[in-house]
């Protein structure tokens, strides 16, 4: 049985510079605050929706980010949708403009048109540039 990827959206994100919370039991935390999030897509279509949007990082000791980002997005048509994606960053050689992330976001909402994004596994592979913008492609697995 082969692993089907279906187009779900594209993203622009702009971040704002991270906060270095420090090294802790688990590594350096770095809280990224989203700016803005644009969502194009035939499936989904939105923006970002209020302030409350960031991605609580941890990088390793060997440099292994690991991501963990929740935010509110509201579609074109007025559906409030909850995300939230995890993943990983390689930033082992430093901070070294573009990077790669892959992640996997799970989707939250109450909204019947959009229900079936409860039910769903995405996957995505961004790309971060040195102006804090961040450019994803979102894929359902199917």
């Amino acid at each position: 049985m082969a692993i089907e990827l279906v187009p779900l959206c594209t993203l622009r994100i702009q971040l704002k510079p991270p906060i270095a919370a420090g090294a802790g039991p688990t590594g350096t935390r770095l809280i990224v605050e989203l700016v803005s999030a644009q969502v194009k897509g035939d499936r989904l279509s939105g923006e970002m929706l209020g302030a409350a949007a960031a991605d609580w990082m941890i990088v390793g000791p060997e440099g292994t980010g690991t991501v963990d980002a929740r935010a509110t997005l509201q579609t074109d048509d007025g559906a409030v949708i909850f995300v939230q994606y995890n993943g990983r960053l390689d930033t082992s050689q430093g901070w070294q403009f573009p990077m790669t992330a892959y992640v996997a976001p799970r989707f939250e909402t109450g909204d019947e048109r959009y229900a079936w994004l409860n039910r769903i596994q995405a996957v995505g592979k961004g790309i971060l540039y040195e102006d804090l913008s961040l450019d994803y492609e979102w894929y359902e697995v199917r």
